[in-house]
């Protein structure tokens, strides 16, 4: 009996590790589709992913992701509102699995900052509250995490430069949030560690 127990359990061993391969390379596969400056692709793989391993939040955030980074490089209207939705649905899927995920709050401020950007003057009445009150929730969650400060401080960038008003606050918390880089390593594979580049190309508008 305790041979049939060990071959069922070294059986069972080796379909996870089967299973735990096949998520790493298809994610691996996917970074690199996106890197290649294929985001249909990723999303595509992305989603495929999500729907292999269903109570995993990292895919359903990378599909979103992708679709939410690229709808700021396109003008087609139709395309962004596409993309958007499907952001916007996979990251109701990701916060279903991980709820108040500050990585994911990050995003939803991103896709309404996206959402803004076709009629600002008349959009940013209802979104502008929505996203500095997503950003307050999250740096209270996550007070020490580098996309949280780097992301919640270009959106005050914004403000401050539509206001014409001085901006070297919001560089200190660039800085800031240069030095959480630093030190921030993802706390889970192929955890979010996006990010780093953006705030140096933001620095330098500081003069740093």
């Amino acid at each position: 009996m305790k041979t049939v127990l060990s071959i069922i359990g070294l059986f069972l061993l080796t379909l996870s590790v089967k299973a735990q391969g096949n998520y790493e390379q298809g994610m691996q596969k996917a970074f690199e589709l996106w890197g290649a400056q294929k985001p249909a692709e990723a999303s595509n793989l992305f989603e495929r992913i999500a729907a292999a391993e269903k109570e995993n939040w990292l895919p359903y955030y990378y599909v979103a992701n992708v679709n939410i980074v690229n709808s700021f490089a396109i003008k087609d209207r139709k395309k962004i509102n596409s993309q958007l939705k499907k952001a916007q649905d996979n990251l109701n899927l990701a916060s279903t699995f991980s709820d108040n995920n500050p990585e994911i709050m990050v995003l939803q401020a991103l896709l309404y900052t996206a959402q803004m950007m076709e009629n600002p003057a008349q959009k940013s009445r209802e979104l502008a509250p929505k996203i500095t009150k997503i950003y307050n929730e999250a740096i209270k969650i996550a007070p020490e995490n580098p996309r949280v400060n780097a992301s919640y401080a270009e959106w005050k960038l914004g403000s401050a430069k539509f206001f014409k008003e001085d901006i070297t606050p919001i560089c200190k918390e660039f800085e800031k949030s240069l030095l959480l880089f630093e030190k921030h390593t993802p706390s889970v594979p192929f955890g979010p560690s996006w990010g780093k580049e953006r705030l140096e190309m933001l620095l330098k508008q500081c003069g740093n």
